[in-house]
């Protein structure tokens, strides 16, 4: 209300006066009046809506994937230049073919004094460029095994790299002398270049009815692969294939060796160019090779027998049925500087000197379809036992022509084939060695598996691996291939891949070794090294 609206003590209505008007101390006087309150009740409603939550992306899923191309090609950039520029350029460079004439002509004796001196300098003899990363240790780098197989207590009999040098297999038998012949067992191979290897689930397994002895890669063929059996039997298998991998077989004829196959080998066919024929080596003294046939037979096309009369009488003899005695063969290796020269290992302990050019007949009652021959030229220094194992130097030349053999009176013998002493006697172990192998790279560099020397004993199986240039006594370093009793019975060498070096036991185990730069990186003059220490030797 508006005070100024009243006139003294008159009050008034809206149509007139209303009566005296009251004073104004008592319209207006201090009082005090309880404080109000008003509830806000969109607060309220606002709360009342407000629930706690969690804000949470869903899980994110991730994959690693490579992408390789399978074709490639090189191509190159040229911007365009005009003719102007051209020109320009081809007038700014002015050769004084005179002086250079003249430069040339006053050097010309000069240079080509010092380009006779670098010729006949061997400053650089077997010196290579090394691409690869330097490796200080030992590793193992795969632990492969196959559980069905080691469930029934087999083990790894044989291993073979592929042609690639990408793929490895391994044979499940038995080498305990007991009759395999029915055994159920197994062929197993791991690309290890494949993306998520799984080391106890081989990339391709085989069934075999029969124990497998020992299995050998075609060179050149990366899925084919050859097996000897304990039944006498040799089956090739072509792992490319899902169903039916048998591509030939012996089958059990008269041909067909009477004891296990204990090594197979490819060999190149002098007659037909980039074929290879099959060769087998037996204890019943046979050394077999073998043609492929379109039916899907391996037919016999030649063979030898290491029989008495070739060998020095001390030897351990097998009566033959016929009436004949044979010399049972346990391993065989090729000269790299003659191929029509091989070495074998026969049980009686002698390591033998053999050619493919031998006229003898062997056995004159075989049954079978072709003449065996009598291959025997040398028989050298024996070991204190059978020979397990033989392998022929690949650094050939022909002063030298040196090989390796081992057995089970845990020595390692370093021979020369033209004579018949060994250059050098190596006890590498108390236990047996039942296998050694030369070093693809390196000249002065083996390796030599080894195993407990009887049932008793709980001696761990090793891999040694020996270099010269270090000691020529002793090993450069052996490795621990397995705990417990169980031995060491086969190793290769990767030639592709040389670093590699697979061995595998008789726990049914393939360890896979990646070697340090010390054992795969050869040095200058290693060569001649090798010839200085079999001279030295000798004298």
């Amino acid at each position: 209300c508006r005070l100024a609206g009243f006139h003294g003590n008159e009050r008034r209505g809206r149509w007139g006066p209303v009566g005296p008007r009251p004073p104004l101390a008592a319209m207006f006087a201090d009082r005090t009046v309880p404080g109000a309150e008003v509830a806000s009740l969109w607060r309220s409603s606002r709360s009342a809506l407000c629930q706690p939550k969690s804000c949470q992306t869903g899980k994110i899923s991730t994959t690693e994937a490579a992408v390789q191309l399978h074709t490639s090609q090189d191509a190159s950039v040229q911007t365009d230049q005009s003719k102007d520029a051209v020109q320009d350029f081809q007038q700014e460079v002015q050769v004084d073919y005179t002086s250079l004439l003249s430069f040339l002509q006053r050097v010309e004796d000069a240079v080509i004094k010092e380009l006779n001196k670098n010729w006949k300098s061997h400053a650089f003899d077997g010196f290579e460029v090394n691409w690869v990363d330097q490796n200080e240790t030992v590793l193992c780098l795969h632990t492969l095994s196959y559980p069905e197989a080691q469930g029934q207590n087999l083990q790894v009999t044989s291993l073979s790299w592929n042609a690639t040098g990408s793929v490895v297999a391994c044979s499940y038998g038995r080498l305990d002398g007991e009759d395999r012949s029915t055994e159920k067992s197994y062929i197993c191979t791991w690309n290890l270049d494949r993306r998520g290897l799984n080391p106890q689930r081989p990339d391709l397994v085989v069934d075999v009815p029969s124990s497998v002895m020992c299995v050998a890669f075609h060179p050149s063929q990366p899925a084919l692969i050859a097996g000897g059996l304990f039944s006498g039997e040799l089956v090739v298998w072509d792992t490319s294939r899902t169903e039916d991998p048998v591509v030939w077989r012996t089958g059990m004829t008269g041909d067909t060796h009477t004891d296990p196959v204990y090594q197979v080998d490819w060999l190149p066919d002098a007659k037909r160019r980039n074929h290879h024929r099959l060769l087998s080596v037996s204890t019943d003294g046979k050394i077999l090779v073998w043609r492929e046939e379109r039916d899907g037979r391996l037919a016999l096309a030649e063979g030898f027998a290491v029989v008495a009369q070739q060998v020095p009488h001390r030897t351990q003899l097998k009566k033959l049925a016929w009436g004949e005695v044979a010399v049972g063969v346990t391993s065989l290796s090729f000269s790299h500087f003659d191929p029509r020269v091989f070495v074998v290992g026969v049980e009686g302990g002698y390591p033998l000197k053999c050619s493919t050019a031998a006229e003898t007949p062997a056995l004159h009652r075989t049954g079978s379809s072709v003449s065996l021959r009598a291959p025997v030229e040398l028989a050298f220094s024996p070991h204190g036992g059978p020979v397990y194992s033989v392998s022929c130097s690949p650094f050939h030349r022909q002063v030298l022509n040196l090989f390796l053999s081992c057995g089970t009176d845990g020595q390692v013998h370093l021979h020369s084939l033209l004579q018949t002493q060994p250059l050098l006697s190596l006890q590498l172990s108390q236990k047996y060695l039942f296998c050694v192998r030369w070093s693809p790279v390196r000249p002065l560099v083996f390796a030599a598996a080894s195993g407990e020397g009887n049932e008793c004993s709980c001696l761990t199986g090793d891999v040694h691996l020996f270099d010269f240039e270090r000691s020529s006594q002793k090993p450069a370093l052996s490795i621990k291939q397995a705990g417990g009793d169980h031995p060491v019975y086969c190793l290769e060498f990767n030639t592709k891949q040389t670093q590699l070096l697979a061995a595998g036991d008789a726990a049914g185990t393939v360890r896979v070794w990646q070697l340090s730069s010390d054992f795969t990186e050869q040095g200058p003059r290693e060569m001649n090294q090798l010839e200085q220490l079999a001279s030295e030797i000798t004298d």
